[in-house]
């Protein structure tokens, strides 16, 4: 669990983990980077009064780290078999969340991922997030290098690496490599049943605009490009997205430039700027001004 300012989430995200049904070992690893609110003293509470806050290792950075060095610093800290992901501003809905999908990778070896729908938290009418599937479905890395449709906190996995990548902490996006990267160690489960919330717009990822978002995404995909470069079918899928978020980038640009090569052109000015077409721009303008 990592956490930046998030003081108005984070209990609820540390009690929806310490209230699991798990047979085994919990160790809730929760890596702070230096936030500036009051984070510290709620964690340190429930450590002290909860009856399951010794699961909880609390480590708070003396400077900010930046999302994907604490996000990546953090998993190196894990010793656990397995692995889930649960950021400071989500949480989980299910106490049975770990035991099904822990239970599922110890009796079929074959499979290294798992995830599961999403309940999303959101003011916005579109949804955010990936919509997935209302039945169980089984996933290989072929099909994730296509597009991304993994949501991070509902995601258990092996410790397949034990060293990750020197790469990975220099990408702006963490948890797609991420799963890629597990995903090459064999196939990925997905379950229908909506186990966690994702809280849309407190997040980085959430919180930023669509260039951001594209110019981000394309960064992380060179690094990925390059480490699957030997895997034809992942590299292909990955080039594909890659070049498909490049045209998106440049498409309002060469549409700006078309647009002036018209204004350039006489019978195209001409036709904009026809008496007809002034005379409704007028009327829209006066009926405006007699509605005030």
């Amino acid at each position: 669990m990592i956490t930046y300012g998030h003081e108005n989430y984070i209990e609820e995200s540390i009690n929806s983990v310490l209230v699991q049904n798990f047979d085994a070992e919990i160790e809730l690893i929760i890596s702070d980077d230096c936030s500036p609110d009051n984070t510290e003293n709620i964690v340190k509470n429930i450590i002290a009064n909860h009856p399951n806050g010794h699961w909880i290792k609390y480590i708070k950075h003396n400077e900010n780290k930046g999302a994907i060095p604490n996000f990546v610093w953090a998993l190196s800290q894990a010793k656990g078999k397995y692995i889930a992901l649960c950021e400071g501003d989500d949480y989980w809905i299910d106490p049975l969340k770990l035991k099904k999908q822990v239970d599922f990778l110890e009796k079929n070896p074959e499979y290294s991922l798992t995830f599961h729908k999403i309940k999303e938290l959101t003011d916005r009418k579109e949804k955010f997030t990936y919509n997935n599937p209302d039945e169980e479905k089984t996933y290989t890395i072929g099909d994730l290098s296509k597009e991304n449709f993994i949501i991070t906190v509902s995601v258990v996995f092996k410790k397949n690496i034990e060293i990750l990548p020197d790469w990975l902490q220099y990408s702006p996006i963490g948890d797609y490599p991420l799963h890629l990267l597990n995903a090459s160690h064999g196939l990925i489960k997905y379950f229908p049943d909506e186990m966690a919330v994702y809280r849309v717009g407190s997040g980085m990822w959430s919180t930023q605009n669509t260039v951001d978002q594209i110019v981000n995404t394309m960064f992380s995909l060179r690094f990925l490009l390059q480490h699957f470069k030997n895997n034809k079918e992942v590299f292909d899928n990955l080039k594909l997205q890659y070049t498909n978020f490049q045209k998106t980038l440049v498409r309002p640009f060469e549409e700006k430039k078309l647009l002036e090569t018209k204004i350039k052109d006489y019978n195209y000015l001409e036709s904009i700027t026809s008496f007809s077409y002034l005379l409704k721009i007028a009327k829209i303008k006066i009926v405006k001004k007699l509605k005030k």
